[in-house]
């Protein structure tokens, strides 16, 4: 796998998670400056955030992680490594400790990133002082809402994991039709470069096989409780920015955000897809340079 991707930094750091697993992770900007967490989601990676990253980083410490199994992170076998919703926030409570980042953080959230940060948050919510949402879970799909064909597919068959760690097909598929504008030929592939074998794709089909549907399932309580109380941060400067074209995080869903978060800062962008910071950032790192000097941490 190439070593350098177009508009992302050569820069690499690694973090120990326990038995010999490391995280990558970027850390970009001064270090004495406001901190901003940017967590990625499935089957995405940090490269998600490059132009966030280049963006702020003259004047903010960018801290970017890849989850364990995805981007450049190791990418242990289901016997080294639970693949959990749980372990996830493990994985990034352990890495800000090792950081010793606990004060003034911008959490900023795409995809399920948004469970995993704020379950993160739910632990410590002192540190976070603003929230930056972009199309992110935040709590259960709303009544009436049912998981996409596609998921369901991928989450509960033998051809979906088929697909998956054979072909690729999910992480091939959401850098497709996941925008509304085709992306650029080397900014797509460096996006599904870190999956490019059948064992470096678990962490992209396991993470879809942790979806909750039912109180059964293992993730479900973590995702019911960071749902309940996300109005805990309805203090906070919040600022939401959500493609519309996005068949999971929908408007509907968008609107549940509203309710949960009233006096959040909402730009929706009726020409964006799940990627919106692919298909909308001319206009979305402007927003979110001016939304962080308009409320300083």
């Amino acid at each position: 796998m190439p070593q350098s991707f177009p508009g992302y930094p050569d820069t690499r750091h690694w973090f120990d998670r326990g038995g010999g697993i490391r995280m990558h992770y970027l850390d970009e900007g001064p270090r004495d400056a406001e901190p901003v967490l940017m967590v990625h989601g499935n089957p995405s990676w940090s490269y998600y955030w490059r132009r966030l990253v280049a963006a702020l980083a003259p004047r903010y410490r960018c801290i970017v992680p890849d989850h364990v199994g995805m981007g450049l992170s190791d990418k242990p076998g289901d016997a080294n490594y639970r693949y959990t919703l749980q372990s996830r926030i493990d994985d990034l409570a352990a890495l800000m400790d090792h950081l010793g980042v606990r004060e003034r953080v911008t959490l900023a959230v795409h995809d399920w990133g948004g469970t995993i940060g704020m379950g993160w948050a739910l632990r410590q919510p002192q540190a976070v002082r603003r929230l930056l949402l972009l199309n992110t879970a935040l709590f259960p799909l709303p009544p009436g809402k049912a998981v996409p064909w596609q998921l369901k597919l991928v989450r509960d068959t033998r051809l979906g994991a088929l697909l998956v760690r054979g072909v690729n097909a999910f992480s091939s598929g959401a850098s497709r039709f996941g925008v509304s504008r085709p992306m650029a030929p080397a900014e797509r592939r460096a996006l599904v470069a870190p999956y490019g074998s059948w064992h470096d794709r678990i962490a992209t089909l396991r993470f879809v096989q942790d979806i909750p549907l039912s109180p059964a399932d293992p993730a479900h309580a973590l995702v019911a409780e960071v749902g309940e109380r996300l109005p805990e941060f309805a203090d906070r400067p919040v600022l939401a920015c959500w493609g519309l074209r996005d068949f999971v995080f929908d408007r509907a869903y968008l609107d549940g955000v509203r309710q949960r978060l009233p006096a959040a800062e909402v730009h929706a962008f009726e020409d964006a897809g799940h990627y919106v910071l692919e298909d909308a950032h001319e206009r979305i790192l402007p927003l979110v340079d001016d939304f962080l000097a308009r409320n300083p941490a």
